[in-house]
């Protein structure tokens, strides 16, 4: 047997005495790198309440839609079981039943400093290939894991005209109620980043449920015409460039909760929800052959309150009825960004 430096060791006592003297080495060396790693806390701007109300018009017909962490990272495959290795240095392997990239952060904070990143870089790469850069956002705490895009380097070298705003799902209230994802996002985002109000592709709250989700599709129908938004080949479905989903407790993405029949339909772009097992009541959302026709998708999960479906989708898990977000599967790349409360029990 040798000890740390390599030596023989010739006592159990000698070897039990170097390894406690290279574990203190190591605990110390951890504080260091953890205070190395610190990031300050975000200061946001008072927020901006003005909010743009109109719609943008298409041929004349107005329409819905105006224009240094430290991590595990790993790649997930279709395997039913589940492995963490821990290492000193805190990399790991998680296998799982959903395919895609997994990434998991000591806090929500490094999440966000990560995903920022990952969205630049997604940004500066579409841009160039297409000229523009398609992002479809879902609410809640999605938006607010989205705040690093607003501060340097990013908010002044990133293209924010080319970007085109798009949202994966939306509740059918004005765009002034405290419900709406469009103002949570206007608040938090939209609001200070300079992208062209022509770009914003939201919601017209003045149409029902039915009139909204058919105008949802007539507005994107256009924009794939026009090559603003690309297509599917393999689909024929709308194929964004990202999307940014995040997830409740139950599993449900977007507005496709368990147990609903939607959660199944195979042809339609967009459909709406009248009876919400989530309020409020009526909701449209897009479906999971536009989804999953995506570019790339991130996955945003954080809060120990989402271990548990955490651990379904990707743990080891045997049960064979899907949630929702296990049917998250795009064309293109699956990111699972997930803190350490949200994989604890992977």
């Amino acid at each position: 047997m040798m000890n740390i430096s390599g030596e023989p060791v010739f006592s159990h006592s000698q070897f039990l005495y170097n390894m406690i003297e290279y574990a203190v080495r190591l605990a110390y060396s951890s504080r260091a790198l953890s205070a190395n790693l610190h990031i300050s806390s975000t200061r946001f701007s008072p927020l901006r309440r003005s909010l743009p109300l109109t719609s943008a018009s298409i041929i004349g017909k107005s329409l819905f839609c105006s224009r240094s962490h430290r991590r595990i990272s790993v790649l997930s495959t279709n395997s039913s079981k589940s492995q963490f290795t821990t290492k000193s240095s805190m990399a790991g392997t998680v296998t799982g039943k959903s395919k895609g990239k997994v990434e998991v952060f000591d806090s929500e904070q490094q999440l966000a400093v990560s995903l920022a990143k990952y969205i630049a870089d997604l940004s500066e790469k579409f841009c160039k290939e297409r000229g523009s850069f398609t992002v479809v956002v879902s609410g809640g705490s999605l938006i607010k894991s989205l705040r690093k895009l607003v501060e340097p380097p990013y908010i002044n070298s990133i293209d924010w005209s080319k970007w085109c705003i798009f949202w994966v799902d939306e509740r059918v209230v004005p765009k002034d109620h405290p419900d709406s994802n469009y103002l949570l996002a206007y608040d938090a985002f939209l609001s200070k980043i300079p992208i062209p109000s022509g770009n914003v592709y939201a919601i017209n709250n003045a149409l029902s449920a039915e009139g909204a989700t058919h105008d949802y599709e007539t507005c994107l129908r256009h924009l794939v015409k026009s090559k603003i938004v690309d297509i599917s080949e393999a689909t024929g479905f709308p194929k964004f460039d990202v999307m940014l989903l995040g997830m409740g407790p139950d599993g449900h993405v977007a507005s496709l909760f368990p147990g609903l029949p939607l959660v199944h339909e195979k042809e339609k772009w967009g459909i709406f929800i009248k009876e919400s097992p989530k309020p409020p009541p009526k909701k449209i959302t897009f479906t999971f052959p536009v989804i999953n026709s995506s570019a790339n998708i991130a996955l945003v999960v954080a809060g120990a309150g989402k271990a548990d479906v955490v651990h379904k989708s990707l743990g080891d898990s045997e049960s064979s009825d899907l949630l929702p977000v296990q049917m998250v599967s795009p064309e293109g790349e699956l990111v699972w960004y997930l803190d350490k409360a949200a994989a604890s029990k992977l």
